[in-house]
């Protein structure tokens, strides 16, 4: 009481003596929080349109199998007109980009270990290495020369461009299981030496920045000390950082809880950033190095199993972070100047990856491998970034490169689900899933998947001297089939070229027996609209599974568990006494 008493005749006299000076802080500290509780409000809005239109574009691009990046590209770009991002400058932005990148750099370090890349150090050392070196090199001479980008600016355009996009690439494969396929571990090996090449790329541009700050430094020097930096950051994974890091997941392991093991898993990511920063690199190359040292360790699947749920949250962040900097008004004005150069883009890449390829491959595979990697990667828009930010090209170049990479990575999804039709121009192959030869057969049987069932019911149809067929996307079960002397082809059954080559509205039966939920719903979906005279028979696992199929007319299924239950109890009753 006697300090409250004290403070108001303190305040009173201050009022006394001041009364104009309070009058002003009164209003200029109400204008604050005025100002701090609309910039909440704002903020809070930005978050829940962010997400609103993020999930509803993602849903419209799943349905036409366009990669989420897109919608996270696209969901930056719209509410940073929404809400004015492009003339206002909000540092809280810069903050979620840098964040962004941590773990876009994090993630592909992650996929990296040593024993992969003692596994393919063929395709490494020779496809990988030998497409950048080609690539950069065209695209140097022609940023030079063609477009009279000074030295500096084309050796930044060059590195970025003959990069390509893991993040669309490797998802798109593994779904598919063309990963499994020549052209898919081609592209695989030489993402994966593109990958690699992010660590001398990023030290170089950071070099590369010494020359902008009137620092005397000549390019072998440049060259140099980014071998020399190159070689303590291998040295330092490899005798160092990995011991470390090692160490700290055991102990967060032993704990067995999760939130202590995740929350090592960041502190490694962020300490070792932070650490990189420190002694003059770039925080994503940090991440980057934080990334491969987890995937030396043994935790390394536990690892990925803990980010999961958190990997593509965190990647999107990034994305979206792109696209607040696409300046759609900009591309609308210069549509046909990107366009233009995005076509050369291509087209070099192509050329390059199609000529190396086709040293130890087929037509069809070189093809396919070059259309996969045609594109630039997203990684390129972390050099773009870096060297804007280190004045080694400027804003309105950037603005361009920013576009090019956004167009490119439009157009991919597209590429991607078409890239057998495309190759099938410059040649065919037995397993090419949208150009089947018709076959000339009725009351066959189809057999959709040859795994463990598959083949199971290959066995029995074989025995009873049954036609039929296979038809698989998994070109390792494919090739078995025929080793065996059974009719399989490589291909996707839920499209409409491939129902009518193999004739499915005169097969006796369609039997999917593939074991994901969404590829059996997808199929029968396919072949009830495709023809009302498929006769589906369709392997259900779970309750949900067994709901929707009985909804559905023409489809036949077989509950898993109540066969199985059926015939344990079967067996039981016969050792009763």
């Amino acid at each position: 009481m006697y300090l409250h008493n004290h403070f108001l005749i303190i305040a009173k006299f201050f009022k006394m003596k001041h009364n104009c000076l309070i009058s002003e802080q009164y209003l200029l500290i109400k204008s604050f929080i005025s100002d701090y509780n609309y910039r909440m409000e704002t903020l809070l809005l930005a978050i829940f349109a962010t997400i609103f239109i993020a999930t509803l574009l993602n849903i419209m691009l799943k349905k036409i199998n366009i990669s989420h990046i897109v919608g996270y590209i696209f969901t930056g770009t719209i509410i940073s007109y929404l809400f004015d991002f492009n003339t206002l400058k909000i540092d809280s932005l810069d903050l979620v980009a840098e964040f962004g990148i941590v773990f876009l750099m994090f993630s592909i370090g992650l996929e990296l270990s040593f024993e992969k890349i003692k596994k393919m150090k063929e395709t490494l050392l020779v496809n990988g290495a030998l497409q950048m070196l080609l690539s950069i090199l065209f695209f140097f001479l022609l940023a030079r020369f063609a477009f009279e980008v000074d030295s500096i600016g084309a050796i930044v355009i060059a590195l970025a461009f003959s990069l390509s996009s893991t993040a669309i690439v490797l998802p798109f494969l593994k779904e598919s299981k063309d990963i499994y396929t020549p052209y898919g571990k081609k592209s695989v090996g030489i993402l994966i030496f593109q990958d690699l090449a992010v660590i001398p790329i990023l030290l170089l541009i950071t070099f590369l920045s010494y020359t902008e700050t009137g620092t005397d430094v000549s390019m072998s020097t440049v060259i140099g000390k980014t071998v020399l930096a190159l070689l303590f950051i291998v040295l330092f994974i490899r005798f160092i950082g990995d011991k470390l890091v090692d160490t700290l997941l055991k102990f967060a392991a032993n704990t067995r809880l999760d939130e202590i093991f995740l929350g090592a898993i960041f502190a490694i990511v962020l300490g070792m950033a932070v650490l990189m920063h420190a002694i003059g690199f770039t925080y994503s190359l940090g991440a980057f190095i934080a990334g491969v040292l987890i995937a030396e360790t043994k935790y390394a699947m536990k690892v990925e199993s803990e980010i999961l749920s958190y990997k593509d949250l965190l990647l999107s962040v990034f994305f979206f972070s792109v696209g607040t900097k696409i300046d759609m008004l900009f591309l609308l004005s210069n549509l046909h100047t990107v366009f233009l150069i995005f076509v050369v883009v291509a087209v070099v890449k192509i050329t390059v990856v199609y000529g190396i390829i086709k040293q130890k491959s087929d037509t069809n595979t070189s093809m396919k491998t070059a259309f996969a990697l045609a594109q630039i990667g997203g990684i390129s828009f972390v050099v773009f970034e870096l060297a804007t930010t280190n004045h080694l090209i400027t804003s309105e170049m950037s603005k361009y490169l920013y576009l090019i990479t956004f167009f490119s990575l439009i157009v991919t999804p597209f590429v991607l689900n078409n890239i057998y039709t495309l190759s099938s121009f410059f040649e065919k192959e037995f397993y090419e899933s949208d150009v089947i030869t018709p076959i000339d057969k009725k009351n066959h049987v189809i057999i959709v998947g040859f795994g463990t069932l598959g083949r199971a019911v290959a066995k029995e149809l074989h025995a009873k001297r049954i036609d039929f067929i296979i038809i698989s996307d998994n070109l390792q079960h494919v090739l078995l089939a025929r080793r065996i002397n059974f009719l399989a082809y490589f291909g996707h059954l839920n499209k409409r070229p491939v129902m009518e080559s193999l004739k499915a509205e005169e097969s006796s039966s369609i039997v999917i027996t593939v074991q994901s939920e969404e590829t059996k719903v997808r199929i029968s979906e396919a072949l009830t609209a495709y023809s009302k005279e498929v006769h589906i028979i369709v392997k259900v696992d779970t309750d949900e599974e067994r709901e929707y199929f009985e909804k559905e007319e023409g489809i036949e299924f077989i509950d898993s568990n109540d066969e199985l239950s059926s015939r344990l109890v079967e067996l039981s009753l016969k050792h009763l006494r």
